[in-house]
């Protein structure tokens, strides 16, 4: 370990005007507590961390040497308000205080840690390990001190991520928090923190896989989930979180790929972070209703998660067939990874929503594919739109952002040069057909509905109403029928052939 040190900071105004953000009201009741408890206060971690960086931290950080909780209780007392809720574990002792919107979260020295130094020493990594006090904070005639003992500084200037001795047998689930750190804050992590990542990597299984999935979704979150994700392969990190995905390594794919199956997937991650970025260059056309779908809450995360699992399912359907000269198929293989999805999606503790989006999503990538093949021998029918459209609901623009990054991700000899123009050309066409003709039909009210068919034409209710209604309802979508008196007609046209 490096020697302790406390640095005199260049810029020391720099920490009080951070702190000069947050309302006069909590930093004077905070002083007083301090005062009160007769402890001395320090901003620790993130907080410190993110000042340096000139971000706005989501939370204040404050560590004591002992009576965390008692500070939060006494914090709400004088601020005469605010919810507490319990942090601590494993003998731990935490809380946080959420006021006015503000998240301040209170910890007691860890792991009998008798000094404020030897607590930062047994945080995850050293840019989280650098404190200040919250007294010299405010008292302008004091030398501000930045307390590093593991030089976090000189690895935040140097854009390094190193982690803190111990910190993975500590708490392993530091090692998937130090790629999140490095997707959301552009760190480097050092070659001897991703050595240790990949000597404790089985003790990722002793994390509850709650805290595993919300630091999987912040990576999605960020703009570098695919260059993470990457890095979290090559350490084998991910392996024991998605072993599934391993599976695709080395599967090489014939035709239309250049790539095996898992590095087409982490590619189709990639292409996707770079469509959401800038959806105008490979869908002009659209990119204004691609704007608005993607900004719907938790859309870009479950786009993400579609494209690196998009083909999770070839590995249990590949086949080499010799009834055509050996070659090597994936029937079937989006339903497969449908299923595979869903049931991760339960393992992750997804919600119901983004296990069922996502999974439908990988159900469906192969559609657009279909739909452009048809489209080069014939015209693109109301009635398929309507099909698509139905079975994608919400996602109908998703499912096009999913099938231009798989496109994108494969680049083998036998790929359509005019694929990704294609696609771009079939979802113009597809949202022009549905919000002409198939959106009036499924958003006004029906022609015709059950009781209609009991009433007219004497039809005793079960299966055949649902199958009447839905060709009728492509029929409306074609425009064969307009009116209820139209609905008729065709409805005895239509049992006249069945009959």
């Amino acid at each position: 370990m490096k020697e302790e040190r406390n640095d005199i900071l260049p810029d020391p105004a720099l920490l009080r005007e951070r702190l000069a953000n947050y309302p006069q009201r909590l930093i004077t009741v905070l002083s007083r507590v301090a005062e009160a408890q007769a402890l001395d206060f320090f901003v620790i971690g993130g907080t410190v961390r993110d000042w340096l960086l000139g971000r706005i931290p989501g939370d204040l950080d404050i560590t004591v040497a002992h009576d965390a909780v008692a500070c939060c209780r006494a914090l709400i007392a004088g601020l005469g308000g605010g919810a507490f809720v319990p942090l601590g574990c494993a003998g731990e002792e935490a809380g946080r205080v959420v006021w006015q919107g503000l998240t301040i979260d209170f910890s007691s020295f860890r792991q009998g840690a008798r000094s404020i130094e030897a607590d930062l020493c047994l945080r995850d990594y050293t840019v989280n390990a650098m404190g200040v006090s919250l007294a010299s904070l405010l008292d302008s005639s004091v030398v501000l001190r930045l307390i590093d003992p593991l030089h976090g500084l000189h690895d935040l200037e140097e854009k390094t991520l190193r982690a803190c001795p111990h910190a993975f047998v500590a708490d392993p689930l530091r090692m998937l928090r130090g790629y999140r750190l490095s997707a959301i804050l552009g760190l480097r992590m050092e070659e001897a923190t991703k050595a240790e990542i990949a000597q404790h990597l089985l003790l990722i299984h002793k994390v509850s896989v709650e805290r595993i999935s919300h630091e999987l979704d912040l990576i999605m979150a960020s703009d570098q989930a695919h260059a993470v994700m990457g890095e979290m392969a090559q350490s084998g990190l991910l392996w024991q979180i998605i072993p599934d995905l391993a599976r695709g390594v080395g599967m090489e794919q014939p035709g239309f790929h250049h790539l095996d199956v898992f590095h087409h997937s982490l590619a189709a991650l990639g292409f996707m972070e770079e469509i959401l970025a800038e959806p105008a260059r490979f869908y002009p056309e659209s990119a204004m209703r691609i704007k608005e779908y993607v900004a719907r809450p938790g859309t870009k995360v479950r786009l993400k998660w579609a494209a690196l699992l998009h083909d999770l399912g070839k590995p249990v359907t590949m086949a080499v067939r010799e009834d055509k000269d050996g070659r090597v198929t994936f029937y079937g293989h989006d339903q497969a990874g449908k299923e595979l999805v869903l049931n991760l999606g339960r393992e992750l503790r997804w919600s119901n929503e983004n296990r069922e989006r996502v999974a439908a999503l990988i159900g469906m990538h192969m559609q657009p594919f279909h739909l452009c093949n048809v489209r080069r021998e014939q015209p693109l029918s109301r009635k398929a739109c309507l099909n698509l459209s139905k079975k994608a609901g919400d996602d109908l623009i998703g499912l096009f952002l999913l099938a231009m990054s798989d496109s994108l991700a494969g680049q083998g000899e036998k790929k359509p040069p005019t694929m990704e123009t294609e696609l771009s050309g079939l979802l113009g066409e597809v949202l022009t057909i549905y919000e002409q003709y198939i959106q009036p039909a499924l958003k006004g009210p029906r022609l015709l509905n059950g009781q209609d068919l009991i009433s007219f034409f004497s039809l005793p209710p079960g299966p055949l109403f649902a199958k009447i209604l839905a060709a009728l309802e492509v029929a409306q979508v074609e425009g064969e029928v307009a009116s209820e008196e139209d609905a008729r007609r065709w409805v005895r046209q239509y049992l006249a052939r069945e009959q």
